[in-house]
Protein backbone atom coordinates (compact mmCIF):
# COMPACT_ATOMS: atom_id res chain seq x y z
CA UNK A 1 0.00 0.00 0.00
CA UNK A 2 1.47 3.42 -0.95
CA UNK A 3 1.19 5.91 1.61
CA UNK A 4 1.37 10.02 1.79
CA UNK A 5 4.21 11.77 2.40
CA UNK A 6 2.90 12.22 5.57
CA UNK A 7 3.63 9.40 8.28
CA UNK A 8 0.70 7.65 10.04
CA UNK A 9 0.31 9.40 12.81
CA UNK A 10 0.28 13.10 10.55
CA UNK A 11 -2.22 10.93 8.61
CA UNK A 12 -4.46 10.90 11.76
CA UNK A 13 -3.68 13.91 13.36
CA UNK A 14 -5.10 15.22 9.58
CA UNK A 15 -8.10 13.49 9.95
CA UNK A 16 -8.98 14.86 13.41
CA UNK A 17 -8.52 18.08 12.49
CA UNK A 18 -10.86 17.96 9.32
CA UNK A 19 -13.59 15.75 11.23
CA UNK A 20 -13.22 18.76 14.01
CA UNK A 21 -13.84 21.09 11.19
CA UNK A 22 -16.42 19.92 9.49
CA UNK A 23 -18.78 19.89 13.23
CA UNK A 24 -20.77 22.81 13.43
CA UNK A 25 -19.89 25.45 15.92
CA UNK A 26 -21.88 24.59 19.37
CA UNK A 27 -22.95 27.80 21.68
CA UNK A 28 -24.81 30.45 21.97
CA UNK A 29 -24.82 31.46 17.73
CA UNK A 30 -26.17 28.10 16.97
CA UNK A 31 -29.55 28.53 18.45
CA UNK A 32 -30.25 31.76 16.39
CA UNK A 33 -31.98 30.92 13.55
CA UNK A 34 -30.68 32.47 9.97
CA UNK A 35 -33.66 35.48 8.73
CA UNK A 36 -34.51 34.68 4.79
CA UNK A 37 -34.34 37.85 2.78
CA UNK A 38 -38.41 38.10 2.52
CA UNK A 39 -41.18 40.84 3.14
CA UNK A 40 -41.18 40.19 6.76
CA UNK A 41 -40.99 43.96 7.49
CA UNK A 42 -43.10 45.08 4.88
CA UNK A 43 -45.53 42.84 6.15
CA UNK A 44 -45.73 44.22 10.01
CA UNK A 45 -46.37 47.25 8.95
CA UNK A 46 -49.24 47.02 6.78
CA UNK A 47 -51.36 44.07 8.46
CA UNK A 48 -52.33 46.05 11.68
CA UNK A 49 -54.14 48.01 9.30
CA UNK A 50 -55.91 45.25 7.39
CA UNK A 51 -59.41 44.01 8.74
CA UNK A 52 -61.35 41.26 7.84
CA UNK A 53 -65.19 42.27 7.68
CA UNK A 54 -67.96 40.31 8.41
CA UNK A 55 -71.65 40.75 7.34
CA UNK A 56 -75.15 38.79 7.33
CA UNK A 57 -74.13 38.45 3.50
CA UNK A 58 -70.72 37.26 3.77
CA UNK A 59 -66.76 37.89 4.23
CA UNK A 60 -64.36 40.75 2.91
CA UNK A 61 -61.34 43.14 4.05
CA UNK A 62 -61.00 46.41 4.85
CA UNK A 63 -58.69 49.04 5.19
CA UNK A 64 -58.40 51.66 7.98
CA UNK A 65 -58.62 54.43 6.58
CA UNK A 66 -57.90 57.02 9.51
CA UNK A 67 -57.14 57.68 13.16
CA UNK A 68 -61.49 58.22 13.45
CA UNK A 69 -61.75 54.61 12.78
CA UNK A 70 -63.05 54.67 9.11
CA UNK A 71 -62.39 51.90 7.81
CA UNK A 72 -62.42 51.74 3.63
CA UNK A 73 -63.70 48.74 1.86
CA UNK A 74 -65.50 47.50 -1.79
CA UNK A 75 -68.99 48.24 -2.03
CA UNK A 76 -69.66 45.25 -3.16
CA UNK A 77 -68.64 43.77 0.11
CA UNK A 78 -71.21 45.55 2.35
CA UNK A 79 -73.88 46.24 -0.45
CA UNK A 80 -77.55 45.16 0.75
CA UNK A 81 -75.89 44.33 4.78
CA UNK A 82 -77.38 45.88 7.96
CA UNK A 83 -74.87 44.46 10.23
CA UNK A 84 -70.83 45.09 10.13
CA UNK A 85 -68.26 43.22 12.40
CA UNK A 86 -64.53 43.86 11.93
CA UNK A 87 -61.55 41.50 13.33
CA UNK A 88 -58.20 42.92 13.22
CA UNK A 89 -54.89 41.14 12.43
CA UNK A 90 -54.55 40.52 16.29
CA UNK A 91 -58.31 38.85 16.43
CA UNK A 92 -60.21 41.29 17.72
CA UNK A 93 -63.81 41.75 17.19
CA UNK A 94 -65.56 45.14 17.09
CA UNK A 95 -68.83 46.13 15.70
CA UNK A 96 -68.99 48.92 12.94
CA UNK A 97 -71.89 51.14 11.08
CA UNK A 98 -71.74 51.91 7.60
CA UNK A 99 -70.75 55.50 6.94
CA UNK A 100 -71.25 55.60 3.07
CA UNK A 101 -71.34 53.84 -0.01
CA UNK A 102 -70.22 55.03 -3.84
CA UNK A 103 -71.04 51.72 -6.53
CA UNK A 104 -70.04 53.65 -9.38
CA UNK A 105 -66.82 53.08 -8.09
CA UNK A 106 -67.44 50.20 -6.19
CA UNK A 107 -65.68 51.90 -2.61
CA UNK A 108 -67.19 51.87 0.30
CA UNK A 109 -66.59 53.12 3.87
CA UNK A 110 -67.74 51.93 7.53
CA UNK A 111 -66.60 53.22 11.03
CA UNK A 112 -65.86 51.66 14.05
CA UNK A 113 -66.22 53.51 17.22
CA UNK A 114 -64.23 53.08 20.71
CA UNK A 115 -61.36 50.87 19.55
CA UNK A 116 -57.97 51.52 18.75
CA UNK A 117 -56.94 51.03 15.22
CA UNK A 118 -53.97 51.57 13.14
CA UNK A 119 -54.36 53.77 9.90
CA UNK A 120 -52.75 52.47 6.57
CA UNK A 121 -49.87 55.11 5.04
CA UNK A 122 -51.19 55.34 1.70
CA UNK A 123 -48.67 55.90 -1.46
CA UNK A 124 -49.09 58.43 -4.49
CA UNK A 125 -50.44 55.55 -6.86
CA UNK A 126 -49.23 58.31 -9.59
CA UNK A 127 -45.91 57.27 -8.67
CA UNK A 128 -46.20 53.32 -8.95
CA UNK A 129 -44.34 51.89 -11.77
CA UNK A 130 -44.86 48.59 -13.69
CA UNK A 131 -42.31 46.02 -12.44
CA UNK A 132 -42.62 47.01 -8.68
CA UNK A 133 -43.25 44.48 -6.23
CA UNK A 134 -47.37 43.78 -4.77
CA UNK A 135 -48.39 42.42 -1.79
CA UNK A 136 -52.07 41.39 -1.37
CA UNK A 137 -53.02 41.46 1.93
CA UNK A 138 -56.63 40.03 3.19
CA UNK A 139 -58.67 37.37 4.26
CA UNK A 140 -59.06 35.12 1.24
CA UNK A 141 -61.79 32.39 1.74
CA UNK A 142 -62.02 34.05 5.19
CA UNK A 143 -58.18 32.75 5.99
CA UNK A 144 -57.49 36.03 8.31
CA UNK A 145 -53.97 38.23 7.35
CA UNK A 146 -53.57 36.65 4.15
CA UNK A 147 -50.41 37.10 2.19
CA UNK A 148 -49.95 37.23 -1.65
CA UNK A 149 -47.13 38.55 -3.61
CA UNK A 150 -46.41 39.59 -7.10
CA UNK A 151 -45.59 42.66 -8.92
CA UNK A 152 -47.27 45.81 -10.57
CA UNK A 153 -48.35 44.18 -13.77
CA UNK A 154 -49.91 47.58 -15.58
CA UNK A 155 -51.29 51.28 -14.55
CA UNK A 156 -53.84 53.37 -15.59
CA UNK A 157 -56.33 50.17 -16.50
CA UNK A 158 -59.91 51.01 -17.08
CA UNK A 159 -61.59 47.59 -16.31
CA UNK A 160 -65.61 46.50 -16.19
CA UNK A 161 -67.21 44.59 -12.96
CA UNK A 162 -69.63 42.95 -15.49
CA UNK A 163 -72.67 44.54 -14.02
CA UNK A 164 -72.30 47.91 -16.29
CA UNK A 165 -69.95 49.57 -13.62
CA UNK A 166 -66.29 50.36 -15.03
CA UNK A 167 -63.19 51.31 -12.89
CA UNK A 168 -60.52 53.79 -14.18
CA UNK A 169 -57.17 54.38 -13.32
CA UNK A 170 -56.62 50.77 -11.43
CA UNK A 171 -53.38 49.10 -10.96
CA UNK A 172 -52.74 45.42 -12.88
CA UNK A 173 -51.25 43.25 -10.55
CA UNK A 174 -50.05 39.41 -10.47
CA UNK A 175 -50.52 39.30 -6.98
CA UNK A 176 -53.26 36.77 -6.35
CA UNK A 177 -56.54 38.03 -5.56
CA UNK A 178 -59.53 35.24 -3.97
CA UNK A 179 -62.82 36.01 -3.14
CA UNK A 180 -62.53 38.04 0.11
CA UNK A 181 -59.46 39.51 -0.59
CA UNK A 182 -61.99 42.42 -1.97
CA UNK A 183 -61.59 45.45 0.03
CA UNK A 184 -58.13 44.89 1.21
CA UNK A 185 -54.71 46.54 0.79
CA UNK A 186 -51.89 46.46 -2.32
CA UNK A 187 -48.88 47.36 -0.94
CA UNK A 188 -45.92 48.25 -1.89
CA UNK A 189 -42.12 47.47 -0.78
CA UNK A 190 -42.21 49.99 2.04
CA UNK A 191 -45.36 48.96 3.40
CA UNK A 192 -48.00 51.36 2.08
CA UNK A 193 -51.38 50.65 0.36
CA UNK A 194 -50.95 51.86 -3.19
CA UNK A 195 -54.80 49.95 -3.96
CA UNK A 196 -57.29 48.37 -3.14
CA UNK A 197 -57.95 44.81 -4.45
CA UNK A 198 -60.95 44.23 -6.03
CA UNK A 199 -61.63 42.02 -8.45
CA UNK A 200 -59.46 39.25 -10.75
CA UNK A 201 -60.27 38.60 -14.53
CA UNK A 202 -62.12 35.58 -15.77
CA UNK A 203 -61.43 33.18 -18.70
CA UNK A 204 -64.18 32.12 -20.59
CA UNK A 205 -62.58 29.84 -22.17
CA UNK A 206 -62.11 28.04 -18.80
CA UNK A 207 -65.61 28.31 -17.32
CA UNK A 208 -65.52 31.55 -16.31
CA UNK A 209 -62.61 30.60 -13.46
CA UNK A 210 -60.88 33.14 -12.74
CA UNK A 211 -57.96 33.85 -14.84
CA UNK A 212 -54.28 33.27 -12.41
CA UNK A 213 -52.04 36.71 -11.89
CA UNK A 214 -53.97 38.60 -13.21
CA UNK A 215 -55.86 40.89 -10.51
CA UNK A 216 -57.05 44.75 -10.32
CA UNK A 217 -57.20 46.99 -7.61
CA UNK A 218 -58.35 50.46 -7.01
CA UNK A 219 -55.75 53.19 -7.29
CA UNK A 220 -54.63 55.16 -3.98
CA UNK A 221 -55.56 58.37 -4.90
CA UNK A 222 -58.89 57.39 -5.96
CA UNK A 223 -59.40 55.60 -2.44
CA UNK A 224 -58.03 58.23 -0.59
CA UNK A 225 -60.14 61.29 -2.52
CA UNK A 226 -63.46 59.18 -2.39
CA UNK A 227 -63.22 57.58 0.67
CA UNK A 228 -62.29 60.87 2.28
CA UNK A 229 -65.62 62.34 1.30
CA UNK A 230 -67.00 59.17 2.48
CA UNK A 231 -66.07 59.70 5.69
CA UNK A 232 -66.66 63.20 6.36
CA UNK A 233 -70.00 64.01 4.35
CA UNK A 234 -70.92 59.91 3.86
CA UNK A 235 -71.46 61.09 0.19
CA UNK A 236 -69.77 61.68 -2.81
CA UNK A 237 -70.35 65.43 -4.48
CA UNK A 238 -66.76 65.43 -6.69
CA UNK A 239 -66.64 62.16 -8.14
CA UNK A 240 -64.13 63.02 -10.99
CA UNK A 241 -66.16 60.69 -13.25
CA UNK A 242 -67.92 61.75 -16.09
CA UNK A 243 -71.38 61.19 -16.48
CA UNK A 244 -73.44 61.11 -20.20
CA UNK A 245 -76.96 61.42 -18.20
CA UNK A 246 -78.27 58.37 -20.11
CA UNK A 247 -80.30 55.44 -18.70
CA UNK A 248 -79.00 52.01 -20.86
CA UNK A 249 -79.91 48.52 -22.14
CA UNK A 250 -78.19 46.01 -24.14
CA UNK A 251 -80.08 44.53 -26.81
CA UNK A 252 -80.31 40.94 -27.02
CA UNK A 253 -79.04 40.45 -30.45
CA UNK A 254 -76.04 43.39 -29.56
CA UNK A 255 -76.16 47.24 -29.34
CA UNK A 256 -76.87 49.97 -26.51
CA UNK A 257 -80.33 51.67 -26.46
CA UNK A 258 -81.05 54.46 -24.83
CA UNK A 259 -83.80 53.70 -22.18
CA UNK A 260 -84.44 56.93 -20.53
CA UNK A 261 -82.68 60.60 -20.44
CA UNK A 262 -82.31 63.09 -17.69
CA UNK A 263 -83.50 66.21 -18.07
CA UNK A 264 -81.28 68.76 -18.17
CA UNK A 265 -78.28 66.29 -18.41
CA UNK A 266 -75.29 66.17 -21.06
CA UNK A 267 -77.07 63.67 -23.65
CA UNK A 268 -80.28 65.30 -23.38
CA UNK A 269 -78.88 68.61 -24.01
CA UNK A 270 -76.96 67.05 -27.00
CA UNK A 271 -80.13 65.99 -28.58
CA UNK A 272 -80.19 62.31 -27.98
CA UNK A 273 -83.78 61.33 -27.44
CA UNK A 274 -85.31 58.05 -25.86
CA UNK A 275 -85.22 54.73 -28.49
CA UNK A 276 -81.44 56.07 -29.92
CA UNK A 277 -79.02 53.13 -30.64
CA UNK A 278 -75.46 54.36 -29.35
CA UNK A 279 -73.53 52.50 -32.19
CA UNK A 280 -70.26 54.31 -31.30
CA UNK A 281 -69.36 56.58 -28.32
CA UNK A 282 -65.95 58.86 -28.54
CA UNK A 283 -64.77 57.15 -31.72
CA UNK A 284 -65.25 53.51 -30.19
CA UNK A 285 -67.61 50.65 -31.37
CA UNK A 286 -69.85 49.86 -28.44
CA UNK A 287 -71.82 46.08 -28.53
CA UNK A 288 -73.24 46.64 -24.80
CA UNK A 289 -73.68 48.17 -21.51
CA UNK A 290 -70.53 47.47 -20.03
CA UNK A 291 -68.29 48.25 -23.51
CA UNK A 292 -69.85 51.77 -23.06
CA UNK A 293 -69.22 52.03 -19.48
CA UNK A 294 -65.54 51.15 -20.21
CA UNK A 295 -65.79 54.12 -22.65
CA UNK A 296 -66.92 56.69 -20.66
CA UNK A 297 -65.04 56.04 -17.42
CA UNK A 298 -61.99 56.75 -20.06
CA UNK A 299 -63.01 60.51 -20.53
CA UNK A 300 -62.56 62.91 -18.12
CA UNK A 301 -65.76 65.39 -16.97
CA UNK A 302 -65.85 68.02 -19.62
CA UNK A 303 -64.28 66.68 -22.56
CA UNK A 304 -66.97 67.02 -25.63
CA UNK A 305 -66.89 63.55 -27.27
CA UNK A 306 -68.50 62.39 -30.51
CA UNK A 307 -71.37 59.63 -30.23
CA UNK A 308 -72.59 58.14 -33.54
CA UNK A 309 -77.05 57.21 -32.85
CA UNK A 310 -78.90 55.07 -35.11
CA UNK A 311 -82.90 55.44 -34.81
CA UNK A 312 -85.69 54.21 -37.41
CA UNK A 313 -82.90 52.92 -39.95
CA UNK A 314 -81.08 56.63 -39.94
CA UNK A 315 -78.14 57.86 -38.13
CA UNK A 316 -76.85 60.73 -36.46
CA UNK A 317 -73.65 62.24 -35.05
CA UNK A 318 -74.12 64.43 -31.99
CA UNK A 319 -71.79 66.07 -30.18
CA UNK A 320 -71.83 65.51 -25.83
CA UNK A 321 -70.20 67.34 -23.32
CA UNK A 322 -69.18 65.06 -20.57
CA UNK A 323 -71.00 66.30 -17.28
CA UNK A 324 -69.44 65.31 -13.91
CA UNK A 325 -71.32 62.19 -11.80
CA UNK A 326 -73.75 63.90 -9.06
CA UNK A 327 -73.85 63.48 -6.06
CA UNK A 328 -76.30 60.44 -5.10
CA UNK A 329 -79.69 61.94 -3.74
Amino acid sequence: MRLSRFGPAAALAAILIAAALALPTLGRDAAEPVRQPGFQDTVAKALPSVLQIRTETGLGSGVVFDGDGHVVTNAHVVAGARRFEVTTAEGKTHRATLRGTFPEGDLAVIRVEGASLTPATFADSSAVEVGEVALAIGNPLGLRSSVTQGIVSSTSRTVSEGNGIALPSVIQTSAPINPGNSGGALVNGSGAVIGIPTLSAVEPGMGGGIAPGIGFAISSNTVQSIAGQLARTGRVARSARAWLGVALRSLPQGGVVVAGVTRGGPAADAGMRQGDLIERFAGRGVATVDELAVALAGEPPGRAVPVVLGKDGGARTVRVTLGELPEAP
